[in-house]
């Protein structure tokens, strides 16, 4: 395998001319800064309510996060139903599910909108349990969803095999509505749209410093009545909620393609988005081209401080995976990449108007392509004053929610290990104290 991202090899050949960085000084209404799937979402709404906007991104379009992501478009993020239904009760995980479900929605309607040819493929999510502990997680999370109103199918072991060429798994639980996307090529279309539609696009140009009304750049300046942040990796320099905000690191690789009898024998019915229920997960998928998608992680990389590029973690991965489809043993993995997810200490995003400045919003921590795009939509909704009826979200999404281990404690155990246990804390244990267990 070779170290390459390989949604920017799915670039090559594809017409979308790289947009200049600003030179100079600008004025506009709204500025956003990033132009990943949150960034993105909220360029758009802006654009679509007839303002003045311009957008800065530090690499292109898509090229952090978003262009590095697995492209699961499933409302399950990290954070499975049953996980939110016992931290927040019936309601407000209901409220939690639909945002990210809207997410999804945003962004498929826009690429079917304008033909975006981002790989779209329409994938049920199934979650697969190992072992005893496994199927118990299966079955919570039928249960959650069957109290909700949400539709899903449970699989016993003997089951599982007629969608899911393996034995090794004690069952799974499946449910719709769910896309695989190329998030890369999606994000350089939507910049095409946004171009055409007279947004003011700026390439290779990072936010290095803010000053009242005023983003600057290496080489210019941006002025703006509004501002939205939707950036990762945010300095210290640059905002004080970049204390609020880590990374998750994980591992990515592409196969070369299946062929048509291993496509059938992975997946007899209909190719699927699937996830195991380890904390410290697989997950795999098809891409249009019949290639196999596989990611994971490792307990020693997974909150490392710094990014991690040796190809033993994902081969570690892939060996497993290849243990529970052991037709696939000799299928080559021709690619792999690391992708420094960010996240918050309870995997929720940090949503908040600065109080400080009260004309900049930012949006940090959304781990998930859905939950990225409905934070930028929500945010640019609340600066158009078109979504006062759901500022609730802003209690949701607050950098001051309640978490089990403080921030000021990082000066003595570390980052890595204070978010390490907010996560496992938050995803297993956690019931807010304001949530009813009716």
């Amino acid at each position: 395998m070779i170290l390459q991202d390989w949604w920017y090899t799915t670039l090559l050949g594809i017409k979308s001319p790289l947009q200049p960085p600003l030179r100079g000084t600008l004025r506009v209404e709204y500025l956003v800064v990033g132009a990943g799937m949150a960034g993105l979402m909220a360029a758009l709404r802006l654009m679509a309510a007839g303002r003045r906007v311009a957008l800065v991104e530090r690499n292109i379009c898509g090229g952090s996060s978003t262009g590095r992501s697995a492209g699961f478009l499933t409302p399950d993020s990290e954070l499975e139903l049953s996980q939110l239904l016992r931290r927040y009760g019936p309601d407000r995980a209901r409220d939690l599910w639909d945002a990210a479900a809207r997410g999804i929605a945003l962004i498929t309607e826009m690429a079917r909108a304008h033909d975006i040819a981002c790989d779209l493929q329409r994938q049920d999510s199934l979650f697969v349990g190992n072992g005893a502990r496994g199927w118990h997680a299966a079955q919570a999370e039928v249960d959650a969803r069957r109290r909700l109103g949400y539709p899903q199918t449970l699989y016993t072991a003997a089951e599982l095999p007629s969608i899911l060429g393996s034995t090794a798994y004690a069952g799974g639980i499946r449910y719709p509505d769910c896309y695989g996307i190329n998030a890369l090529q999606f994000a350089q279309g939507v910049k095409r749209v946004l171009v055409a539609n007279g947004v003011q696009v700026y390439e290779s140009t990072e936010a290095i410093a803010l000053d009242d009304h005023t983003v600057r750049t290496p080489l210019g300046a941006v002025t703006a009545e509004h501002i939205v942040f939707c950036i990762d990796k945010p300095p210290a320099q640059l905002t004080r909620y970049a204390a609020n905000v880590f990374h998750a690191q994980t591992f990515l690789a592409i196969s070369e393609p299946l062929g048509d009898a291993d496509v059938r024998r992975l997946f007899p019915q209909e190719p699927l988005q699937c996830w195991d229920s380890d904390l410290l997960y697989t997950y795999w998928r098809l891409t249009g081209g019949q290639r196999l998608l596989v990611g994971g992680g490792s307990a020693l990389t997974t909150f490392a401080l710094h990014a991690v590029r040796t190809p033993r973690v994902i081969r570690r991965v892939i060996g497993r995976f290849k243990a529970k489809f052991p037709f696939l043993a000799r299928h080559p993995w021709i690619q792999y990449w690391p992708g420094l997810i960010d996240t918050t200490r309870d995997l929720l995003p940090t949503v908040v108007r600065d109080p400080r400045m009260p004309w900049v919003h930012w949006v940090l921590g959304c781990v998930g392509l859905p939950w990225a795009a409905f934070c930028g939509d929500f945010v640019a909704r609340q600066v158009l004053g078109t979504a006062a009826d759901e500022a609730r979200y802003y209690d949701y999404f607050t950098p001051d929610r309640s978490f089990l281990v403080p921030l000021w404690a990082e000066r003595v155990a570390g980052k890595p290990l204070v978010f390490s246990l907010n996560n496992a804390w938050a995803k297993y244990y956690q019931v807010d104290r304001t949530t009813s267990r009716t």
